[in-house]
């Protein structure tokens, strides 16, 4: 009898934990961070092929400036971002961006990589400015 009341209570438990999992929703900071860094990430492939459409259409008046006033010339360039931290405050998102790059023009490399702090408002996300280290404005 024991044994049997053992025997139930343990088939009970990993009954009870083979049950269906609880979908958890995403949160709506979440959500927003995943949108910021989704920003950034089309403003860098639009940089990377020089479509100054595609910067245009992710960035306000002032931030369209900070990209495209300090772009140069290149041949070819690679940028990798990789996100450090998200801050929401009120209505802006700053999203901090470790990142390097390489870029080649004519017979010359040059390699940077620094910090740079993306901010962004609206619906949908644009990008405001770009504080730090602003990684478009290379090579010098």
């Amino acid at each position: 009898m024991k044994r049997l009341f053992i025997l139930a209570l343990i088939a009970l438990v990993f009954v009870g934990a083979c049950g269906k999992k609880q979908v958890k929703r995403t949160s709506e900071d979440s959500k927003l961070a995943t949108e910021a860094f989704a920003v950034a990430e089309t403003i860098k492939e639009a940089y990377l092929k020089r479509d100054i459409s595609g910067i245009e259409k992710n960035t306000t008046k002032d931030g369209f400036r900070s990209v495209e006033g300090v772009m140069k010339s290149f041949d070819s360039a690679e940028l990798v971002f990789n996100p450090v931290l998200v801050e929401m405050e009120d209505n802006t998102v700053n999203l901090n961006i470790s990142w390097t790059g390489k870029w080649k023009k004519g017979g010359n490399t040059t390699e940077e990589r620094g910090m740079a702090v993306f901010i962004m408002s609206g619906r949908p996300l644009k990008v405001d400015n770009i504080l730090r280290s602003n990684p478009f404005k290379y090579p010098e």
